[in-house]
C-alpha cells in the first residue's frame, strides 16, 4: 500500500485565498474581520514535536551520506526549531552555517512544495543535489520527486515564496498539520 502524503491545513488555506482573491477580481467584496499588516516572516520549518527533521542530524546526511539521529545533548534553535545533532562537532558545524546545512523548503516534503502545497517528511527519504539537502514524506513520494529531480526542484522554488507568503498572511493560525507543528 502506498502512503500519499495528505495536503496540510496550509493548502486549504491556499484554496480560500485563491477563492477570496478571484471574488474580489469579479468585483465582489472582501472584507477582513481584523486586517493586519504584512509581516516579514521566516520561513516556516517543519517540525514534530518541537524537533526539525524529526530529531535528526542535518549535517549528518552531508558528512556522514545518511540520515542520523541527534542526540539531545547537542542542540541547537534556529527559525523557531530544536535541531539536534550527533556531535558537538557537527552543531558547531551547522551553528556556523545553518543555510549550508538545513533541508530546502523548511523541511517539508519537496515533492508536496512542487505540488504546491506542504506535508510532512521521512528523514530516510533524502537526496542532495547541487550542495543542498531535499526530504520527501516516504520513499515512494521520493521515486516520484526523483523521475524528475531538476524540474521538480524549479517548481518547488517557483512555489515556496507563495507557501512563506501565506504562513504570513491573515489566514495564518487556522489548524495545523497532524503530528506536525510549524505555526502554520
Amino acid at each position: 500500500m502506498t502512503r500519499h502524503p495528505q495536503r496540510s491545513p496550509l493548502a486549504r488555506r491556499a484554496f480560500l485565498g485563491l477563492s477570496l482573491g478571484a471574488a474580489a477580481a469579479a468585483g465582489g467584496a472582501v472584507y477582513f474581520a481584523s486586517p493586519r499588516k504584512a509581516m516579514a516572516a521566516e520561513p516556516p520549518i517543519f517540525t514534530a514535536r518541537g524537533l526539525a527533521i524529526r530529531g535528526f542530524d542535518p549535517v549528518a546526511y552531508f558528512k556522514s551520506g545518511a540520515p542520523v539521529r541527534g542526540d539531545s545533548a547537542h542542540e541547537s534553535s534556529w527559525r523557531g526549531a530544536t535541531w539536534r545533532f550527533a556531535s558537538a562537532e557537527n552543531k558547531a558545524a551547522f551553528d556556523a552555517d545553518p543555510e549550508a546545512f538545513a533541508p530546502q523548503y523548511g523541511g517539508y516534503c519537496a515533492w508536496a512544495v512542487a505540488q504546491g502545497y506542504t506535508a510532512s517528511i521521512d528523514p530516510d527519504a533524502w537526496k542532495i543535489v547541487d550542495g543542498k539537502l531535499y526530504l520527501n514524506f516516504s520513499a515512494s513520494v521520493q521515486s516520484r520527486w526523483e523521475r524528475d529531480i531538476p524540474g521538480n526542484i524549479v517548481k518547488g522554488d517557483r512555489n515556496y515564496p507563495t507557501i512563506v507568503a501565506l504562513y504570513s498572511s491573515p489566514f495564518r493560525g487556522a489548524s495545523r498539520q497532524k503530528g506536525a507543528s510549524a505555526g502554520l
